[in-house]
């Protein structure tokens, strides 16, 4: 468990920021951006619990729960020191998001156009939680190309943003709210 005695230790006011590993980098490194994104995403999910309840909300507290595993994992290099104790995304953890994509998909309507974001508040927010996912994962991705990183973390944040669309439209009463673009409509 983590204990926080002092949340300011001055330690970052000359650019550089402490990785899991107790290594130092820049604030702007690619890896910062990469976990920093992932807990933007994480506080647009909060923001969607404000108007959630029941199974959807406690899929989303899993999956914020989840998103702090995945920092964890981000901000931890392969291969530094203590690399065999860090907290890392396994494939439960992919899996369970598949299965609930799977599970949700059962109960939207099919889609018949692209989807604009909005419909109800929980699915307006949802889908601003699925664009910084993206941002996330393209973070990740290039940070994937450039070091080595658990290759589950790169599947979790893929699939996360097909949960939070497919979430977003069953929050839509199954669909059945989507705003769906027209394409052209305003020329």
């Amino acid at each position: 468990m983590v204990k926080l005695t002092k949340i300011y230790t001055r330690g970052g006011d000359k650019g550089e920021t402490s990785l899991g590993d107790g290594s130092r980098t820049p604030k702007h490194d690619l890896r910062v951006a990469a976990y920093g994104t992932v807990d933007e995403a994480n506080a647009t999910i909060g923001l969607a619990r404000l108007h959630t309840l029941g199974d959807s909300d406690q899929m989303l507290s899993r999956i914020q729960n989840d998103l702090f595993d995945l920092g964890a994992d981000l901000c931890r290099p392969d291969g530094g020191t203590n690399a065999k104790k860090a907290m890392r995304i396994v494939s439960a953890q992919v899996n369970r998001l598949e299965n609930e994509i799977d599970a949700m998909n059962e109960k939207l309507d099919d889609l018949t156009s692209f989807i604009l974001p909005g419909g109800s508040p929980a699915s307006a927010h949802l889908h601003l939680s699925r664009t910084v996912t993206r941002r996330a994962e393209r973070l990740v991705s290039e940070l994937s190309q450039r070091e080595n990183i658990n290759p589950k973390a790169l599947s979790y944040i893929n699939r996360l943003s097909d949960h939070l669309f497919q979430l977003a439209r069953l929050l839509n009463e199954g669909g059945k709210h989507d705003v769906l673009w027209t394409p052209g409509a305003n020329r």
